[in-house]
């Protein structure tokens, strides 16, 4: 089904999708990596599924994510990611599309991908996803600078960690500079002109804030 708001190609969006009823999509670690896999994987345009991409006899050899460089360079990107955070019931990501329907195609693949491993491995049936995955187009650097701490403070908003370093399925790891360069997801560096010093502080000044915020937003919800 064709979306009505067509996503620009060479825009930057916030894209949110959350599971039908709230249902736990990510229940352990294991889980939570193989999205993560999944979200390096189909950045790139490739025909194989990533189910038999991990078959491949090269993934033996190199290993899961030097076997995903390998793999993924030098092919065209749909999409690049500058960043994300994966929470229990919904994910966030801030994307920039790099070619017509890249993000439409890239959330496609992701999310049908990601739900074949977890009704195979749960034996269930169905979507885990609401249709249709929400877009807010980003209109300065300002605002996606603002945006991705929110992202990164969201584990804490809701009370799953106290500080957002703790949270290990958000890109703020990567905004740090404490994530191996051979598992870095996000290509933020060319946008964002900001020193991770700099950048805890900016997320830490505002930790209680926003857990205040959603704490109003909840009760106003109730």
């Amino acid at each position: 089904m064709m979306r009505k708001d067509l996503l620009v190609t060479g825009e930057t969006y916030h894209i949110f999708s959350r599971s039908i009823a709230d249902f736990r999509i990510f229940n352990n670690k294991k889980e939570f990596e193989r999205m993560l896999q999944l979200m390096k994987y189909y950045r790139t345009e490739n025909g194989l599924r990533f189910s038999d991409f991990i078959e491949l006899k090269m993934v033996q050899h190199y290993g899961l994510e030097d076997a995903l460089n390998i793999f993924t360079q030098n092919k065209n990107q749909l999409i690049k990611i500058l960043a994300y955070c994966l929470m229990p019931t919904h994910i966030h990501f801030i994307l920039k599309q790099l070619t017509e329907k890249g993000i439409s195609n890239y959330m496609r693949k992701v999310l049908n991908s990601y739900t074949r491993y977890f009704n195979l491995k749960h034996k269930r049936k169905g979507p885990l996803c609401e249709s249709k995955f929400k877009n807010i187009l980003i209109k300065s650097d300002e605002q996606l600078l603002h945006l991705t701490r929110y992202l990164h403070l969201n584990p804490t908003s809701a009370s799953i960690v106290d500080e957002p370093e703790d949270w290990s399925f958000s890109s703020y790891h990567e905004y740090l500079g404490k994530t191996d360069m051979n598992t870095l997801i996000c290509q933020f560096n060319d946008v964002l002109d900001i020193t991770p010093s700099s950048y805890r502080k900016f997320v830490n000044d505002q930790v209680s804030y926003q857990k205040d915020l959603a704490k109003i937003k909840k009760l106003l919800a109730e």
